[in-house]
């Protein structure tokens, strides 16, 4: 038997300590509380004629109804499928039919999209008076019984749901723990949605008996409030939270005193803004490379604050976490490895791997081979040391007039201009040449000169040769990213071509 919920029910005899504390509500729970809520939750779902093996959307805000959620319906041996409460009634209508979920667990406003897509919905309410309910028993699931879709983010077409077991999840959390070497004493600051796979990082922290901060969306000023007053240990991050920090003006140096390594994921962090990241904090980025269908690091790779010595590059995603394997395979034959410092397409091999996309046939024999090797999409290679090194996603990468160029390694080197605050190239379709680079640019304020264009242009031409140099330059805004991190070059494809 293997049933992911029964961590909680090994910590409840032994700790007493609070393990998850809700911010916003300044409300916090021991695990031994999140057994009996969890429990109650799970009645209800069994009362209204749900069982095993159902698929059951959750779809509400970041919150202590979410996470607790995602344990009743482990527990009974149900099938969750998480989904970001900012989805559209169209969004949630392809993953309900693709799923064919039999029941929305979401909040009032969500019960009414719900009725909507004529589909039963249960909402949580009064949680507080469930803290001392009777446990239930945890449902018989072995390691290879699913617990979760998790649909990936659509980057490039339809979400897939990544079909994940209560073994993978095993693995994930192990991983996890072992990274950040977690002990009871930690705090954790978690800020990924709960939707997303990165939640598996706050429950790690539980799981080591830790205590799981969480934000139920991150904003700068709470963050380093909440950073300093519970004198954090280990941070979340993302690229983009990291540029914030590098960019920021004197100050949150004394919110961090207590971090001793902060995450990055999601995306590559280029080499510029992790340096100065480094020398401006001396705290180590755990940089780690995983996917939905691999329940992040459950099988990946990653940065250790260990690696430090000899990983002064600030360019790797690091060595793989314990029983995975990488491997560089040529992009459209799987079969042929490639060397060291080659691109090519990134495989993954470990017990985490997804079991293959729900109702996809001919896309899970695309990606996850029967050798269990996984395909990834993502392009990147092996340096001398054999660490991992990103390049790019597969379908980003542009081709012009036969010549490869790869999206983060222009971004690299354009990011170092000064009057540059982001940047993503991406391409778009040309008549003559298939496609030409372009660069999306969010300018720093007070950069409006009539020769900005120019000015970036002559730069790209000292550092790049001279077919990566964007054809095109476009001012925006913002990037389009996805959960506030991955860039959607597709997007801008669309919108920009």
């Amino acid at each position: 038997m293997l049933n992911i919920t029964t961590f909680l029910d090994a910590n409840a005899c032994r700790l007493a300590k609070p393990v998850f504390y809700c911010p916003g509500r300044k409300t916090s729970y021991t695990s031994a509380e999140i057994v009996s809520i969890s429990s109650s939750i799970a009645r209800e779902l069994i009362n209204l004629g749900v069982t095993k093996g159902d698929r059951v959307i959750l779809y509400m805000e970041s919150s202590p109804e979410y996470l607790f959620s995602y344990f009743a319906v482990w527990r009974i041996g149900c099938i969750a499928v998480p989904t970001n409460r900012v989805y559209t009634a169209a969004e949630l209508s392809y993953m309900l039919e693709n799923s064919g979920a039999k029941l929305f667990i979401t909040d009032d406003a969500g019960a009414k999209i719900a009725a909507s897509l004529q589909v039963r919905a249960y909402v949580p309410k009064d949680i507080e008076s469930f803290r001392n309910a009777p446990r239930l028993p945890p449902e018989n699931t072995g390691f290879d019984d699913l617990c979760q879709l998790q649909y990936t983010s659509g980057t490039t077409g339809k979400p897939k749901g990544a079909m994940l077991s209560h073994g993978n999840w095993l693995a994930s959390i192990h991983n996890e723990c072992d990274v950040l070497t977690f002990k009871q004493d930690d705090v954790y600051l978690g800020i990924y949605p709960m939707g997303h796979v990165g939640l598996s990082w706050g429950i790690a922290a539980m799981r080591a008996g830790a205590l799981y901060i969480m934000m139920d969306r991150y904003e700068p000023e709470q963050y380093l409030a909440l950073c300093k007053e519970h004198k954090v240990t280990v941070l979340a991050g993302m690229p983009p939270v990291i540029h914030y920090l590098t960019e920021a003006p004197p100050g949150p140096e004394e919110s961090l005193l207590t971090v001793r390594e902060i995450i990055s994921g999601g995306g590559p962090l280029h080499h510029d803004i992790w340096k100065k990241f480094h020398y401006r904090y001396d705290i180590p980025v755990v940089n780690a490379y995983g996917l939905s269908e691999t329940v992040v690091i459950g099988t990946g790779t990653v940065i250790r604050p260990e690696d430090y010595s000899s990983a002064d590059r600030f360019q790797s995603v690091g060595h793989p976490v314990c029983f995975s394997e990488v491997k560089i395979v040529r992009e459209n034959d799987a079969s042929i490895e490639l060397p060291v410092n080659m691109p090519g397409e990134i495989a993954l091999r470990g017990p985490a791997v997804a079991k293959g996309y729900w109702r996809m046939p001919k896309e899970t024999a695309g990606s996850f081979l029967k050798d269990g090797w996984f395909l990834t999409g993502d392009i990147g290679y092996l340096d001398k040391d054999r660490r991992l090194c990103l390049t790019d996603r597969k379908k980003d990468m542009i081709v012009m007039s036969g010549w490869k160029i790869y999206p983060t390694e222009v971004e690299e080197s354009l990011i170092q201009y000064e009057g540059i605050a982001d940047i993503a190239i991406f391409g778009i379709p040309d008549e003559h040449r298939g496609e030409i680079p372009a660069a999306a640019v969010v300018w720093r304020k007070g950069w409006d000169s009539s020769e900005r264009d120019n000015a970036l242009l002559a730069f790209a031409k000292e550092r790049l040769a001279g077919y990566k140099v964007p054809r095109k330059i476009i001012t925006v805004e913002s990037l389009p990213r996805v959960n506030g991190w991955k860039i959607l070059r597709r997007e801008l494809r669309e919108q920009y071509s």
